[in-house]
């Protein structure tokens, strides 16, 4: 199978989606783009923990996933921001409101998950090859 073609939708779930997770994680200390407290259903609130120190641990969690989609790791990061998208949408389904941005979320979570399984079915191992191969070509050793 030819897998040149689906090279350039996975480098685009990579970024998009290693970027809005760790972005929005890193937004979870400054609350500008939401008041993030805001989403939290009502089982969030028996936790013995704050509404803002819960979304400070929800954006260190957020961060990490991004980054690890960000650094190659897609496989791993993209099951783990799938479930991670799927919990959010259920937290949000508790609210009562909110109920576009679950089912926007649960589309990500579709997302994050093809872009774990085209990792695994090797979209982008010649890809990974071609980029060591030229490193060692490019690397020229110096002699004294």
């Amino acid at each position: 199978m030819n897998f040149d073609r689906l090279t350039t939708p996975w480098w685009a779930l990579r970024v998009v989606l290693g970027a809005a997770a760790f972005l929005a994680g890193l937004d979870k200390f400054f609350n500008l783009l939401a008041n993030w407290p805001d989403y939290l259903g009502p089982v969030a609130h028996l936790l013995p923990i704050g509404a803002t120190s819960l979304m400070h641990v929800v954006g260190v969690v957020e961060m990490a996933v991004g980054a690890l989609i960000l650094a190659g790791y897609t496989r791993l990061g993209g099951y783990i921001a799938a479930a991670w998208l799927v919990c959010i949408a259920a937290n949000l389904l508790t609210t009562g409101r909110y109920f576009d941005v679950a089912v926007r979320d649960v589309a990500m979570a579709v997302a994050a998950f093809t872009l774990a399984r085209l990792t695994e079915a090797g979209v982008v191992s010649a890809d990974v090859r071609v980029r060591a191969a030229n490193r060692v070509a490019n690397t020229k050793t110096v002699t004294a």
